[in-house]
């Protein structure tokens, strides 16, 4: 599949680390210098990417799970979502869940994106749903094993 992109950045495009990768990294765009992101604080963070996704696919932008994990910062809404006619700046809107600020250098990776494809739903009413083993159960539904 080949994407459209448009890099007002000075870093390389996202790319696949390796041959069985799911996601690309993105990479912090931060002209004006670093970004410091106190305990708790979010942020949105520029890539200086824009880009037209064929119709039917979405980019699903996740956190990287080593930042995460060594840092304490992570994707707010994960998994972001960009839609196929979205034509403006990836942004990633981060947060800082750790107890020590934390910079963000221009060029980091922030996140990572994955394209997949999605499919729009049409709703069809009915009066009755099918029966399932499940039924109504939810959260925690099958209890602790």
């Amino acid at each position: 599949m080949i994407v459209k992109v448009r890099n007002t950045s000075h870093h390389p495009l996202p790319q696949y680390e390796t041959t069985q990768s799911a996601g690309m990294d993105l990479r912090a765009f931060l002209p004006d210098g670093p970004v410091t992101m106190q305990p708790m604080e979010r942020k949105m963070i520029p890539t200086g990417l824009y880009m037209e996704l064929p119709s039917g696919y979405e980019a699903q932008i996740r956190p990287r799970s080593g930042l995460a994990w060594k840092k304490g910062v992570t994707v707010l809404n994960s998994p972001g979502t960009i839609d196929a006619d979205y034509r403006g700046q990836l942004c990633v809107v981060l947060i800082n869940l750790s107890q020590e600020p934390f910079v963000v250098n221009d060029g980091e990776r922030i996140a990572q994106m994955i394209v997949a494809p999605c499919e729009q739903a049409t709703w069809q009413e009915v009066e009755v749903l099918s029966d399932t083993e499940r039924g109504s159960g939810g959260f925690g539904h099958t209890g602790v094993k």
